[in-house]
């Protein structure tokens, strides 16, 4: 992955924290962001030492959304369907690559976080909101429709359809108490503390299995669409008989057996 320019990234061990990274520009994304973006969780597909990522935006915003001057919108002329769509294509497809990278991963946000900010969040796993955190679908706003960027797929499967289309058909702001009412978020923390509380979510992840963690990420994103009780047993079923063989699994039944923690080797 080339150096990036909009996102810094910073290790501590297992860990990773994720900072959007233009706060003069409130974090507006721009077509360089998202191949930064892409970058960074398309590596993590291979990359099993990194467990748990952290997403956090630099400055006042989390993110203002797309910035609307800039090259995301195709300059008129011949071909400019086929351009936009690739465009629209590349951003998306950074929603895709966080739900199917194998780390869980832990929004924080606080101030805005508009449009493709607010899909950022809808694709992490768990979320912790600052008091001042307010989120939008700003899409219908600009004049194209509620449902972009995943916001159709995820927001519904968050907080029903009914919250769906109260916040996809008018763009209205959700702020962070009524985000912790529906389920949005899991809690409101100040702002000061949304950094250490992230890690320590993280560090409750890191004792358990690697593999385990990572296969219970994806058994979710498959039965989140499972279409019976039954497929959704199929797939538990095989996944625990996975987990079974582990070197880990053993590890963790005789770390239980003798009150230690456990020492897991399996990535």
């Amino acid at each position: 992955m080339t150096e990036p320019k909009t996102i810094t990234v910073e290790s501590r061990g297992a860990i990773e924290i994720l900072t959007l990274d233009r706060p003069a520009q409130r974090n507006a994304v721009t077509p360089e962001m998202i191949a930064d973006l892409t970058g960074y969780f398309a590596d993590l597909h291979e990359r099993p030492t990194t467990r748990v990522v952290i997403l956090r935006g630099n400055g006042s915003e989390f993110s203002a959304g797309a910035e609307l001057g800039s090259d995301a919108f195709a300059a008129p002329g011949k071909g400019r369907p086929q351009r936009q769509l690739r465009m629209q294509q590349n951003y998306s497809g950074v929603i895709r690559l966080m739900r199917s990278c194998p780390q869980p991963i832990i929004g924080l946000v606080h101030g805005a976080a508009c449009g493709a900010g607010f899909s950022f969040l809808l694709a992490c796993d768990v979320r912790f909101a600052a008091p001042d955190a307010r989120m939008n679908a700003a899409y219908i706003r600009i004049g194209v429709g509620g449902c972009d960027m995943g916001s159709g797929y995820l927001l519904p499967r968050l907080v029903g359809l009914s919250v769906t289309s109260e916040l996809l058909l008018t763009g209205r702001f959700l702020k962070a108490e009524r985000a912790k009412e529906i389920g949005l978020v899991s809690d409101i923390v100040p702002a000061d503390e949304l950094l250490a509380t992230g890690l320590e979510f993280a560090s409750e992840m890191l004792r358990v299995s690697p593999m385990g963690l990572r296969l219970t990420k994806q058994a979710l994103n498959v039965l989140i669409d499972a279409p019976s009780l039954d497929a959704a047993l199929l797939m538990e079923d095989r996944q625990q008989v996975i987990l079974l063989e582990t070197n880990d699994h053993a590890e963790a039944v005789a770390a239980f057996r003798e009150r230690r923690d456990p020492s897991y080797s399996d990535q």
